[in-house]
């Protein structure tokens, strides 16, 4: 039987590296909007759009820190870095055209 330490390690690497490349693509799209001006106030509305999710999802991550919800070790990281995903997951979709899809499964 697998070790369950190894297993949530293993869970967490993955997350965070799929983190890490969905963030690379929607940093190069806003890059691209912002550098083409996209059309009307677009890439002045996604400047803005970004700060403020990133204000926002910083500090709802500091409140469920500060409440405890969290928890402790691999668990809370592993919390975090889905926290940033469910965000950062439905920016790639929004700027990469993707319908979004409704999933049963939370990430």
């Amino acid at each position: 039987m697998p070790d369950r330490a190894a297993h949530d390690s293993l869970r967490l690497a993955t997350s965070a590296w799929w983190l890490w490349a969905e963030s690379c693509y929607v940093i190069w799209a806003r890059s691209w909007m912002i550098m083409a001006g996209a059309p009307g106030a677009g890439a002045e509305a996604e400047s803005r759009r970004m700060v403020a999710e990133k204000i926002y999802a910083g500090n709802e991550l500091l409140l469920k820190a500060m409440t405890g919800s969290l928890g402790s070790g691999i668990g809370a990281a592993q919390k975090s870095v889905d926290h940033f995903g469910r965000t950062v997951s439905a920016n790639r979709k929004r700027l990469s055209g993707t319908p979004a899809k409704k999933s049963a499964k939370k990430r």
